[in-house]
């Protein structure tokens, strides 16, 4: 895990460096102002010899100057340093998720990976600059303050060893109590943010269904559980407080007791002894700042954890070793073909489909719900992999394709729309970035998306909001429609995108297909069977398996799920016109 955590230091090494180094010479010089300040009491108010005074005064002030001066370097160099790792650490998760599969994003949930990339990364930043500063400052006060404590008196400095068993045990208790609270409650806040992505993009739906009092009781319900969790944990955390305060304040009274009876005796000098109980001070407060970087590494590892876990996820699709880089054309073939989400082949959901699809052929595709419809396509582009049996495009394997490659060549308009901040234009340039405004213009034309926005005030220069709130449904699948167009696609599947749009519009978009997109395979996934009746061939899905395929007539004949869907819609429709008239 540090290893990998180290890696991202990257061009930051020098700061990381810097950084501890110049803790080290801030922590030298506050460590030298008690020696100088026992010299200045013995040496020059004691003895009334004042060119003592003004000497060693000179030497505290260039001291504390010092002290200063490396304080704001090493401060400077922390902050950079880390803020530099957080955003390696931010880029190297964020470039891994994207090159995740669709497998992959499954299993961490969109929420859990949000909470990575921001509360987990922040804290590890935090746990990386203390660690570069605190964690090289505690050990070198400590040190360094001890040494001299030592040279002072090794009967009175031994009085910090006796402390030393107690203060090891009680942090290495606390730490093992605590440690998993805060595992937990990484967890919940994966909860919490589910439920705000949630009720965010489901906003209308609260409000229409009036469900907000349920909503913020749920809301509560996570948020009181973290903070159950987290007073917990802070609760054991406490103690830590109390221990170090009650082992330094116990040194300091031994020493000042013991100290006073060896200046009677003369062993000991006033100086000597204020030097003493100072780098006890410094000792406790050593201790101190070792015990609050135990707590934020003890909070950031189980960030770190999750963190690396999601840095060392190996995607589950990748390019062979010698990828081929070209798809030659739109052909399709499935040979018995089997997918399971869980990989178990007791439990699949596409069961024995096996297809023959020519290059430029319009296909349709109907199904009742949860007939896997949309687990068939996303076979073809590789975003999921079969667990059984062969996908063939082009003539050949789809895993013997580089994924960009493939993915390049097969245009997907997935059920759910997704369209980006920014303007229309920014937004169709997703299917080609360096598409003239004359593609973008004959792309809208064939998705019959250039009326409405021509009709926006800006055009194609129009703000698309966050989700594509300012525009309907239908418009939202249209400009989906044209993005993938502009692919230049050999394969176009169109996965129910057309369900938001009217019947004249639908008629218009497969019309403009026909003729503009006659070497392109079409698949075309639909619940009206107006939408599919005239293509080339048309199968039927149930219950996971290939029921039928063959042209409208064909499928009228042999196949009672269409024709029940048929005349379901089609006699639905002159029962209306008839009870109207």
């Amino acid at each position: 895990m540090i290893r990998r955590l180290a890696q991202c230091v990257r061009q930051f090494k020098l700061q990381s460096i810097l950084a501890p180094l110049c803790m080290v010479g801030e922590v030298t010089m506050e460590v030298l102002l008690p020696f100088l300040m026992a010299r200045l009491v013995d040496n020059g108010i004691d003895k009334g010899d004042m060119s003592v005074v003004y000497r060693m005064g000179l030497y505290l002030v260039l001291a504390a100057f010092g002290s200063m001066i490396f304080g704001i370097l090493s401060a400077s160099f922390a902050a950079y340093a880390s803020a530099g790792f957080a955003r390696n650490v931010r880029t190297d998760l964020y470039k891994s998720v994207l090159g995740y599969s669709f497998e992959n994003v499954d299993k961490f949930s969109a929420a859990s990976l949000v909470t990575r990339l921001t509360t987990d990364v922040a804290n590890v930043q935090n746990a990386f600059q203390m660690i570069i500063r605190m964690a090289v400052r505690a050990p070198a006060m400590l040190v360094l303050s001890f040494s001299m404590a030592i040279g002072v008196s090794l009967p009175l400095a031994s009085l910090f060893l006796a402390v030393a068993p107690v203060l090891g045990v009680g942090l290495f208790l606390i730490i093992r109590v605590a440690h998993p609270i805060f595992i937990r409650v990484f967890k919940t806040y994966d909860r919490l943010n589910n439920v705000v992505r949630e009720n965010v993009r489901g906003m209308r739906v609260v409000k229409s269904f009036v469900r907000e009092d349920f909503e913020i009781e749920k809301f509560s319900g996570v948020s009181q559980k973290i903070y159950d969790d987290f007073s917990g944990a802070e609760k054991r955390l406490a103690l830590n407080g109390p221990l170090m305060m009650i082992c330094a304040d116990t040194c300091i009274l031994l020493i000042s007791w013991i100290g006073a009876r060896m200046i009677t005796v003369g062993t000991l000098s006033t100086g000597d002894l204020m030097s003493l109980v100072n780098y006890a001070m410094q000792i406790l407060m050593s201790l101190m700042m070792l015990s609050m970087v135990f707590v934020m590494i003890m909070i950031s590892r189980a960030s770190a954890e999750r963190i690396v876990e999601a840095l060392v996820e190996k995607p589950s699709l990748g390019d062979p070793e010698n990828p081929i880089s070209s798809v030659s054309d739109g052909s399709i073939q499935l040979k018995d073909v089997c997918f399971s989400y869980t990989g178990n082949k007791d439990k699949l959901c596409l069961i024995n489909a096996n297809l023959d699809i020519k290059s430029g052929e319009t296909v349709g595709i109907l199904g009742g719900t949860g007939s896997s419809k949309t687990t068939l396509v996303q076979l073809l582009p590789r975003l999921y992999d079969t667990t059984c049996g062969e996908v063939i495009v082009g003539g050949k394997n789809v895993k013997d394709y580089s994924l960009k490659s493939l993915r390049d060549a097969v245009a997907v308009v997935l059920q759910k729309n997704v369209l980006f901040s920014g303007t229309i234009a920014e937004n169709l340039r997703w299917g080609n970035e360096s598409a003239s405004d004359d593609e973008l213009v004959h792309a809208c034309t064939l998705a019959q998306a250039d009326g409405f926005i021509r009709d926006f005030p800006k055009g194609y220069q129009t703000i698309i909001e966050q989700g594509g709130s300012n525009v309907s449904g239908g418009q939202k699948q249209r400009l989906c429609i044209a993005r993938a167009l502009l692919k230049k696609p050999k394969i176009l599947i169109l996965d129910d995108s057309t369900s938001a749009v009217d019947t004249k519009t639908d008629a218009a978009i497969r019309q403009s297909f026909k003729e503009d997109l006659a070497g392109v395979t079409k698949l075309i996934i639909a619940q009206r069977v107006a939408s599919v009746m005239d293509a080339d061939k048309i199968i039927v899905m149930d219950g996971g398996k290939i029921e039928a395929v063959g042209n409208h007539s064909e499928l009228m004949q042999k196949s009672l799920i269409y024709r029940e869907v048929y005349e379901s819609q089609t006699g639905g429709g002159d029962f209306d016109e008839a009870s109207q008239a």
